[in-house]
């Protein structure tokens, strides 16, 4: 072959590589494109789990994080055997060789539990008296005692129990929830982060990246709603752009955006052009959403405040607010649960905080028919030790608990067990990874089929284990 048909050769070859990749980014524009992927009557976006791997139990989850490590010794795990060991050695079998946060060296005794349980409901669940009001709604309940997790610290246990990993930079399950399921609002994210913060102190940091994307499109990263002031940060028109105007400017910036997403076919391209249309459809859903004053003053008092005040329990409001308008994944933290000392007053704080709210919203979401499609999440990054760290309790990850409620779970029962002394779960044991695969499946997905490609493997929510709990199921 002389020069010049070299030359021609390689001409042809560029021209059809140039031209397969902007077909191919064409493609791959219109599987990301927002408008292309739309829920058929309900104006939210297709996920990329179609069609469902199992009939789904439920539609969506509220996730009531209690950051800081609630003691499941004085909320949902009575002891009467370490009521009586009070002040006594705590057995070294248990301890030796264990993770201990900050009472490692230290004389390890017991430390009763520092209020009462009662047996309540019809269901006869177990449950403290600081929580006077879930005790109406005991029967809603599936209380699980017996999880474990893996990391001892407050931030990589908040990363283990958002991304199944302690490993910083994976995506959130609200992440992998929107990202398989997508969303049945085109005007609201499909993940949404509430936070608020209690009276007495204990305030931990939540780092922003607890509900990030990871390596997913960031398009499926959470968004942070302030509970008081403006909701979203940026969202509004500067003064003197007017909705009509602002629009020209997405249209322009979206025109662009879609001539440099064919040229070099970054999925990042796709992800900044739905940004921008959803900020702007945000900034007519927004204000919407945020309007209290279209609650009746009955559902006001059954939540104990008129929203917008920064509180839990007007998060709890809006959470049912965004959960109406097919939000998927709604997750609130609540921060004041880490008791290193004065436990026995400051829990009871901050659970009166949390415990009318918790009732109110599930007393809401089944008056409206939502609770059974709505999944309710109720626990903390880890439990605290049965072993008195002064007059509070350390971290402790060998087992704990927490609650569900709605979404396909049954009714008014607990599962699960630690030993005598609340140290060790005993009895089906639930790891954070079972937690995970049992949400999906109630949402219809596969927790091992719902993978994501990066860095030369698949990745999952449930990495490489993960059980359905099917004896929770409904």
């Amino acid at each position: 072959m002389n020069h010049a048909d070299l030359c021609t050769c390689l001409a042809n070859r560029r021209t059809f590589l140039g031209r397969s990749l902007t077909s191919l980014g064409s493609i791959a524009l219109s599987a990301l494109w927002p408008d292309r992927s739309v829920h058929a009557g309900t104006g939210g976006y297709l996920g990329v789990v179609q069609p469902r791997h199992f009939v789904p139990r439920c539609k969506r989850i509220i996730f009531l994080t209690m950051a800081g490590g609630p003691s499941h010794l004085e909320t949902f795990d009575y002891k009467p055997q370490l009521a009586k060991m009070h002040g006594q050695p705590m057995p070294e079998s248990l301890t030796k060789g264990q993770p201990i946060a900050q009472l490692q060296g230290a004389k390890l005794v017991c430390l009763a539990p520092q209020h009462e349980f009662k047996k309540v409901g019809q269901s006869g669940q177990e449950i403290s008296v600081l929580f006077p009001y879930l005790h109406r709604v005991a029967d809603d309940l599936c209380i699980i005692r017996s999880v474990r997790t893996e990391a001892i610290n407050h931030d990589p246990a908040h990363t283990f129990m958002n991304t199944g990993t302690t490993i910083s930079g994976r995506p959130s399950m609200g992440s992998w929830i929107w990202y398989g399921l997508g969303s049945e609002c085109d005007n609201l994210p499909g993940f949404v982060v509430l936070t608020s913060t209690g009276r007495s102190g204990q305030n931990q940091p939540i780092a922003s990246r607890q509900w990030s994307a990871g390596f997913l499109p960031s398009r499926y990263q959470g968004v942070h709603f302030r509970s008081k002031g403006e909701p979203v940060l940026y969202v509004g028109s500067p003064p003197g752009v007017n909705a009509h105007r602002q629009k020209d400017v997405i249209d322009a910036a979206t025109a662009l955006d879609r001539m440099l997403f064919e040229s070099v076919g970054d999925p990042e391209v796709a992800t900044r052009i739905a940004q921008y249309e959803m900020a702007f459809r945000m900034q007519s859903s927004i204000p919407e959403l945020m309007d209290f004053s279209r609650e009746d003053t009955k559902t006001l008092e059954l939540y104990g405040t008129k929203g917008g005040d920064g509180s839990f329990a007007a998060n709890c409001l809006l959470a049912r607010r965004l959960a109406e308008r097919g939000v998927r994944f709604i997750q609130l933290y609540h921060r004041d649960w880490d008791h290193h000392g004065g436990i026995k007053n400051d829990i009871a704080v901050v659970a009166k905080e949390v415990d009318q709210a918790c009732y109110a919203l599930l007393t809401d979401l089944k008056a409206r028919g939502m609770l059974e499609e709505t999944l309710v999440v109720w626990g903390g990054e880890f439990g605290r030790t049965p072993m008195a760290q002064g007059n509070g309790r350390d971290h402790h990850i060998k087992g704990f608990s927490i609650w569900m409620a709605g979404g396909g779970v049954k009714p008014g029962i607990t599962y699960g067990a630690t030993d005598d002394l609340g140290y060790n779960a005993v009895e089906n044991v639930v790891e954070v990874h079972d937690l995970h695969a049992t949400m999906l499946y109630l949402l219809g997905i596969d927790h091992e089929r719902l993978t994501y490609p990066f860095q030369g493997r698949s990745f999952r929510l449930t990495d490489v284990k993960g059980r359905v709990i099917h004896d929770v199921l409904a």
